[in-house]
């Protein structure tokens, strides 16, 4: 079951979201190879830290002393630490349900979770929000459990690390610690804060040998995301509605828990955060994830005391009813999955690659191409890239996205296009879905 994710996205593969790619993918083969493109955030700002896409970069230089330098391979060897995550993430959903029910019916909480449909879409991609929900589930469990020793402290660690993946993620680890206090746990709120802190300072070392300072990264974010406003002037902003219509993707059996009272602090945690992105001015669809996740997995045990006794059909038929959103097209499904793969499929003999119509933040960067060879985007066949790429030889390859279209100027796009690739002795090589790829 913690495969099942990774799989997913390494048969789709895709974008959820251009940060999939340029926050994670393109940092990490710049530091481990000298060439990838660096976002602005890595360039100017410096908002992002180098935990993640560090690890990633250490495992792509191994992938290249071992000599895989197919991307899709790649690929797959940066999925094996996320999958291993994602088994700890499924063993917490397990434990929390285990002290509501005896530990044979827990079981179905792997499923349960295993099974969400934003957990099965997000829990295998290289987003901040992959990563950070599967720690929140983690520490939060951890603190869920009350007269353990050493649990607050571990629990307080992995919060951290949540936060070390995502800043936004503070919000929901507040939220934690607060419930903490509301319930007097003094000792477990201490434990955790060590925990936190030790985290923390591996962070501002971190910033210290990366950026130059301690906690750069940290304090940029908070300038740019919360202080300042620039994020909403940069980005825009929207009003905290253009989340509700996802708040009805919560898991269908965390339903059955609500009347049996779900995990105080992962509810605690859930609502902080999601009252947090909420009231920030900058808004995207993926923002709300963790959220789901936390509120969702707060359920899960408490739905299981109420399932169980209904028979395991009923609790089998809830696991399936989480597969139920895989049937409705929503920003929580990767977009134009054909295109990335027919990018890792010119790898092997392309010199040259230009994908249309496309911009550099929707294209696969130098990870997906797998090598340093010139490549551009464009929109269409007149602008000057594509025709200067015609008469250099050197490019070889091209994806093209043609979806059918009833639309005459996208009509007639694809016409002149086809016409300047015959023009210049390119041919279809492989067809996915609505994307081409052509070659000479």
């Amino acid at each position: 079951m913690a495969a099942v994710p990774g799989v997913l996205t390494l048969l789709q593969l895709g974008r959820l979201h251009p940060d999939e790619v340029y926050q994670y993918l393109e940092p990490a083969n710049w530091r481990a190879f000298g060439y990838g493109i660096l976002a602005w955030e890595w360039q100017q700002a410096g908002l992002r830290n180098w935990a993640i896409p560090g690890v990633f970069a250490w495992l792509l230089k191994l992938c290249a002393a071992l000599g895989i330098d197919d991307p899709w391979k790649r690929r797959a060897v940066l999925e094996l630490p996320q999958a291993a995550l994602h088994l700890w993430m499924l063993y917490a959903a397990w434990r929390l349900a285990a002290r509501r029910v005896n530990a044979d019916v827990a079981r179905w909480a792997i499923p349960m979770v295993g099974l969400y449909m934003p957990v099965l879409t997000f829990a295998g991609r290289t987003l901040g929000e992959s990563f950070s929900a599967a720690f929140l589930v983690i520490g939060l469990e951890q603190l869920d459990r009350e007269g353990e020793k050493r649990a607050p402290l571990i629990g307080g660690a992995v919060l951290g690390l949540s936060v070390v993946a995502r800043y936004g993620s503070a919000a929901a680890v507040i939220g934690a610690m607060l419930f903490l206090l509301a319930r007097k746990r003094v000792r477990d709120f201490g434990l955790a804060t060590a925990g936190g802190a030790a985290v923390a300072l591996a962070l501002g070392a971190l910033d210290w040998a990366t950026w130059g300072a301690p906690f750069h990264s940290l304090r940029a974010y908070l300038n740019f995301n919360v202080f300042s406003g620039q994020a909403a002037q940069q980005f825009g902003s929207d009003p905290f509605t253009i989340y509700l219509p996802y708040l009805a993707m919560l898991a269908p059996w965390v339903w059955f828990g609500i009347p049996k009272k779900p995990s105080g602090i992962f509810v605690a945690a859930g609502l902080a955060y999601l009252a947090a992105i909420f009231f920030t001015a900058h808004k995207e669809v993926r923002f709300i994830y963790p959220a789901l996740v936390m509120l969702s997995v707060a359920g899960v045990g408490a739905s299981l005391e109420v399932l169980a006794k209904r028979g395991p059909a009923l609790t089998a038929a809830a696991c399936a009813a989480s597969l139920a959103f895989f049937f409705f097209d929503t920003p929580l499904k990767p977009e134009r999955p054909e295109q990335f793969r027919l990018t890792a499929r010119a790898w092997p003999e392309a010199t040259g690659y230009a994908v249309l119509p496309e911009g550099v933040w929707g294209a696969g960067g130098y990870f997906w191409l797998g090598k340093n060879i010139p490549w551009f985007t464009c929109d269409y066949p007149e602008d000057g890239r594509f025709q200067q790429a015609m008469t250099d030889p050197r490019f070889n390859r091209i994806v093209s996205w043609e979806p059918p279209s009833t639309d005459p100027n996208e009509q007639q796009r694809q016409v002149r296009l086809h016409a300047a690739f015959d023009a210049a002795g390119f041919k279809v090589l492989a067809t996915d879905g609505a994307a081409k790829l052509y070659g000479r």
